[in-house]
């Protein structure tokens, strides 16, 4: 059996594959891959699958599964499967961190410092504790952002058409409460029709002034050009984010803008996390080929 790795995993992982048949990581053995790992920069569209004509599998390490055309995958009998229990916790750090800087004014005070500006009165703060935090999506991540946010104090309110009730959040009937009563918003959602510019001109304009928005989900969930000109205009007060339109971004209106944090798609990218889904991955594999060798 042939493991293709296409994307950038835990260093070790390779190695820990060796005992389930020959592993590589040239993309040219796509047409004899029997299992191919991929993250999110992998495309795997109809001619991706078309090319792996062998392939009996593909695991996506990380969350989403956007980059996989999953019924296409049905349609040649391949098993399509995903890590999303891995990347809670590193996701909902980096959404946290996002979520502290920006009205903490933590990178314009540490810019100031190294050029040896005193910038005081421009770094003027302002405190988590008694805010709002609207989740769009009430999965995994929602839930490890919502407990660390309870920590500081902020109340947690939250919109999942697959959730009624909620352990961590008051669950909301409508995002148009989200949009009225959060200080803070944070994207927990995949990219689908429903989720696709969710946060837009109009929306935004639902919001309070001055609201902080984090995005550790999915680039497209965001009209980008109407962020950056709610950014300029004030009416969005900070925009945190991790994820882009393409990885890595060509141009975006974001760049620039003021009032952001920029991150280059690291939600998923600590060391940790990185280790965990390649626990998962190598069970994965353990568990598919031991039933391949019961079937047969």
């Amino acid at each position: 059996m042939k493991i293709l790795i296409c994307d950038a995993f835990d260093a070790g992982l390779p190695e820990r594959l060796k005992v389930y048949g020959e592993v590589t990581e040239d993309k040219k053995n796509l047409p004899d891959a029997h299992i191919a790992l991929v993250r999110s920069k992998t495309q795997c569209d109809k001619t991706w699958f078309d090319q792996a004509k062998q392939l009996k599998m593909v695991i996506r390490g990380g969350v989403g599964m956007d980059n996989i055309d999953v019924e296409y995958a049905k349609q040649k009998g391949v098993i399509a499967l995903n890590t999303p229990e891995a990347s809670s916790i590193s996701v909902a750090e980096l959404a946290m961190a996002l979520m502290i800087a920006l009205p903490n004014k933590i990178i314009p005070g540490h810019q100031g410092m190294s050029q040896n500006k005193w910038l005081k009165k421009e770094c003027e703060r302002t405190e988590l504790y008694g805010k709002t935090l609207g989740l769009i999506g009430a999965g995994r991540i929602a839930r490890e952002v919502a407990i660390r946010a309870k920590a500081f104090g902020m109340k947690i309110i939250a919109y999942d058409p697959s959730f009624r009730q909620s352990d961590f959040a008051e669950i909301k009937a409508s995002l148009e409460e989200i949009w009225k009563e959060s200080d803070y918003i944070s994207l927990h959602v995949p990219l689908t029709e429903s989720t696709k510019e969710i946060i837009n001109k109009n929306t935004i304009a639902k919001m309070k002034d001055g609201v902080i928005i984090i995005n550790t989900a999915r680039g497209k969930c965001v009209v980008e050009q109407d962020i950056a000109d709610a950014l300029k205009s004030g009416k969005i007060g900070g925009y945190g984010n991790d994820v882009w339109y393409n990885d890595p971004p060509a141009s975006s209106p974001l760049i620039g803008a003021p009032n952001t944090i920029l991150t280059p798609h690291i939600g998923a990218s600590s060391n940790e996390n990185l280790l965990r889904i390649s626990d998962i991955i190598v069970e994965k594999i353990k568990e598919f080929v031991s039933q391949k060798s019961s079937c047969c």
